[in-house]
């Protein structure tokens, strides 16, 4: 079991609005989210106040458990382990410049002709 510390529950909330402006990230993730934003602004609860007689740690247990489920593709946000994906920046592009490379003919580097085995 991971160490849940505060700076990491601090790191993955910050991460929340990485994740969220992501495309890759599958919109049931980003859905989960949005619903508990929309849970911290509802006038009721959904846990009664018999169990949690303050108003505020019904909030409190409902975004812990989203920052647990959510917690390893949170994590690749604020550990690094997110590639970045290019594909939107170099989209219709084609031509590289100011590169500079060889084509190496392969019959030159066998030594041989077609019919060499």
């Amino acid at each position: 079991m991971q160490f849940f510390g505060f700076r990491v529950l601090i790191k993955r909330i910050k991460a929340i609005r990485f994740m969220m402006a992501d495309k890759t990230v599958k919109w049931t993730k980003k859905a989960i989210i949005i619903a508990g934003i929309v849970y911290l602004f509802l006038p009721f609860d959904i846990i009664p106040p018999v169990i949690f007689p303050f108003g505020f740690l019904d909030d409190i247990l409902v975004w812990g458990l989203i920052l647990w489920y959510l917690s390893s593709e949170l994590d690749k946000y604020w550990i690094g382990e997110k590639p970045k994906d290019y594909s939107g920046k170099f989209r219709g592009k084609t031509v590289v410049d100011d590169v500079e490379y060889n084509v190496d003919d392969e019959k030159a580097e066998k030594g041989g002709s077609d019919g060499d085995a």
